[in-house]
């Protein structure tokens, strides 16, 4: 993926080629794993406004939103990335089905220097934006009430080197829907994830995959990543459905129906959670690459939806990973592909992007049409997955959403 500011100087452009070719090569590793040999042309453009405010979508569903935190420490596992710095460490937003008119102002998007650095490693150094999507309209409300009821839990996992708030979007909408959702930063995973001491973490990770010498020392480490991630989300499930849970809340999650998506090479973890922990009961990659591969003994007979790109992920579409992986999932499983999308589609980054100005010629699929395809289908299969609902959507095409194709080799 390559994405250009429109409407801005050629200097501010020029300054930014290499970030770009960066960001190309990270999407690049994180949908095939191909060598680092990506490139980028500037356009030569006029200087645009900036934009005043940036807001995510409202959602859809019936609930109001609530959203809260939590910095968890886990004493019996030293970091992966930097043992160093002492025991691992999860950063979570959970977002809840709340009591309409409770809870405070929505919350940050993100943190000011975390918006910095993800903008940064994009090749997007504008020094307004930081501010702008740090400060981008949310709708879940801090401290609101929870709703009465027990409701499914859902995790989240982002992509390699991109924080949790990128899939704030998909977490309200989940929510909103009668889904308690925890959405997990994973240390030195990220660009940057900011501790409640000001502190910021680097991408070490980064760092680890950026000194192998070759695409199999690369796949190596992130298959890594993926199985760390696996440890984590267990980790997770221990402190939120345990017998000493740390969330204030957690009465209102049902242990029994957990779920788990991600993006990228957070979609891989949701497969290397399920191989690992039986109890995530569903599961969603978008549009990453099984670097740690689907299990060969299956999952279980617990259901699984790949929704990625077309044709890069479609049956031979260069992501060899599927094919196999599809053969190897042994429960309800849909392979769909979304014409005109790029890595970062089923993401906040085409509303954000859409917002500042910003253009993915190789994507052309509309901001509207992304969320709308992301929140239907990965709804629609926690319906049917985790609630025993009908989901006609995942039946087969559907005129409402043309660009969906079900991929059935």
């Amino acid at each position: 993926m390559t994405i250009f500011p429109r409407n801005r100087r050629r200097s501010a452009a020029a300054s930014a080629a290499v970030a770009l070719v960066a960001l190309a090569t990270l999407a690049t590793l994180a949908t095939t794993a191909a060598p680092a040999s990506a490139s980028a042309s500037i356009p030569t453009a006029a200087v645009a406004a900036t934009p005043s405010a940036l807001a995510l979508p409202r959602p859809t569903g019936p609930y109001a939103t609530g959203r809260d935190a939590l910095l968890l420490t886990d004493h019996a596992r030293p970091d992966p990335w930097a043992p160093d710095a002492g025991p691992r460490r999860l950063s979570v937003t959970l977002h809840y089905p709340a009591r309409p008119g409770t809870g405070g102002d929505p919350a940050p998007y993100l943190a000011v220097e975390e918006a910095r650095l993800m903008l940064a490693q994009r090749g997007l150094d504008d020094p307004a934006w930081p501010g702008l999507v740090s400060a981008a309209r949310t709708h879940a409300r801090t401290a609101a009430a929870p709703a009465p009821g027990r409701f499914p839990l859902v995790v989240l996992s982002p992509g390699f080197g991109t924080p949790r708030a990128t899939l704030t979007g998909l977490a309200e909408e989940l929510a909103s829907r009668g889904y308690v959702v925890a959405s997990a930063d994973h240390p030195y995973e990220t660009t940057g994830m900011e501790l409640p001491d000001g502190r910021v973490l680097p991408c070490a990770a980064c760092d680890a995959v950026d000194a192998q010498p070759d695409e199999a020392g690369r796949r190596k480490v992130l298959a890594a990543v993926s199985t760390g991630r696996a440890a984590d989300v267990s980790f997770l499930l221990d402190r939120l459905t345990g017998p000493r849970p740390a969330w204030r809340h957690a009465r209102t999650i049902d242990p029994h129906r957990i779920g788990m998506a991600g993006h990228s090479i957070g979609g891989n973890a949701a497969a290397s959670t399920m191989a690992a922990d039986r109890r995530v009961d569903a599961g969603v990659n978008m549009d990453g690459m099984f670097f740690d591969p689907v299990s060969a003994r299956g999952l279980g007979g617990r259901p699984f939806l790949m929704l990625g790109t077309e044709p890069g992920h479609g049956p031979g579409g260069g992501d060899a990973t599927w094919d196999e992986g599809w053969t190897r999932l042994d429960g309800f499983k849909r392979w769909l592909t979304v014409r005109d999308s790029g890595h970062f589609t089923f993401t906040d980054t085409p509303e954000i992007g859409e917002q500042l100005g910003i253009v993915d010629p190789g994507a052309p699929l509309s901001a509207a049409r992304s969320t709308t395809i992301t929140r239907a289908y990965v709804t629609a299969f926690f319906d049917r997955s985790l609630r025993g609902r009908p989901a006609r959507l995942l039946d087969g095409p559907s005129p409402a959403h043309p660009e969906v194709l079900f991929r059935r080799p």
